[in-house]
């Protein structure tokens, strides 16, 4: 690594003034602000900056700040409040290499969404063992403060909503909540369930047993499994009923005790299927429901249950909610923007997709009127 300065990467070209511009740009108070600070580092810097910098480069896109490395110290320039946040990121880091604990580039990333998501709390503890909990063959930490903040509600709620955009890690970490309720033996047994709106009608043409027609569509949630449980573990789990993935329709009729279920893909469930799943919960049980109120595929003229659950249930005692937004998604930097790209051009145009935005709007006007 040698010294090194910020490119001007911005989400929306114009938005904000190039880095290290001087302070003729005309404003008086940029340059009242403006401020350069040093820190030193306690620990390794490779995991601090990570591949090819990317994390000091995702330190400086967040902040929109510059840095100059030199030797063990690490200068940084910027606006006073976005250099003081930048200088904290610096510092927990090295509290953290201070009490032996070597963080990963991953966790790195972690601690920089967290430290600045968040300023009024302390990351302090969040890789403490206790806190990055067992789950199965991974340790996970949230990797931005709406996800610890997620993690902590799972916990302290018996039933839980979350709600966001694809990418944010909703259904992710509530099946990573559900391995690690198993393995600690809280409850006995996980039950995953999706609505299967995709197949619908169709289903009965798909190739195969039931399972085989359904299995596509569970895809993902066995996916997040794999990724924690050995296979052979996880065969064994799904062999002997401890773990179930089925579609919602099964969920009828059944009253679900020691158990962590969760509900993915909620925004594509009526209101009666959403009625009958909220009402399976039994003893010593916790529900998890997940969805996405931007992505609904019900058939025009029908209203999205979790939609009405979060009206009917959200302020209900014992029941959580937590909003994510396209500043929480994890996946690449690219996906953020292109989440909002899509929201703001549906607002500019609402007749998108054969007038699916409209009907959804005046479903929802109308649903309001009537109560």
């Amino acid at each position: 690594m040698g010294d090194r300065e910020a490119v001007n990467r911005f989400a929306v070209p114009g938005t904000f003034p190039a880095i290290g511009k001087p302070a003729a740009v005309g404003s008086s108070e940029k340059s009242s602000t403006w401020m350069k600070r040093t820190v030193h580092f306690a620990g390794k810097m490779e995991p601090f900056f990570g591949t090819l910098d990317e994390n000091v480069r995702l330190l400086e896109d967040l902040l929109r700040v510059r840095t100059h490395l030199h030797d063990t110290k690490l200068t940084i320039e910027g606006e006073q409040h976005a250099v003081a946040q930048a200088v904290r990121v610096v510092e927990e880091y090295n509290h953290a290499c201070q009490r032996g604990k070597e963080l990963t580039s991953e966790e790195v990333k972690s601690l920089m969404r967290v430290t600045i998501d968040a300023p009024e709390e302390s990351p302090r503890g969040m890789f403490d063992h206790g806190k990055t909990r067992s789950f199965g063959k991974k340790a996970l930490v949230p990797r931005n403060a709406a996800q610890r903040h997620y993690m902590e509600q799972i916990e302290h709620h018996d039933m839980m909503f979350g709600i966001g955009p694809a990418g944010t890690g909703k259904t992710y970490i509530a099946v990573a909540m559900a391995v690690s309720a198993l393995l600690s033996k809280q409850v006995t047994r996980i039950i995953l369930a999706r609505p299967a709106v995709e197949a619908g009608e169709k289903l009965g043409f798909l190739p195969g047993t039931l399972q085989e027609k359904v299995d596509p569509y569970m895809r993902p949630l066995y996916d997040a499994l794999y990724d924690m449980l050995d296979p052979d573990k996880l065969e064994g789990f799904l062999e002997k009923g401890v773990i179930e993935i089925a579609p919602l329709a099964f969920m009828r009729g059944r009253t679900l005790n020691e158990a962590f279920v969760i509900l993915d893909e909620a925004q594509n469930t009526t209101s009666e299927q959403m009625k009958m799943f909220l009402t399976r919960l039994g003893f010593n049980s916790k529900a998890v429901v997940t969805g996405d109120v931007t992505q609904i595929d019900l058939p025009l003229g029908k209203r999205s249950g979790l939609v009405e659950a979060l009206e009917i249930c959200g302020k209900i005692e014992g029941i959580g909610v937590v909003q994510f937004t396209d500043k929480d998604v994890v996946r690449h930097n690219l996906v953020q923007r292109i989440i909002r790209a899509y929201e703001e051009y549906e607002v500019q145009h609402p007749l998108r997709g054969n007038g699916r935005n409209e009907s959804k709007h005046i479903e929802s006007s109308s649903s309001a009127s009537d109560k």
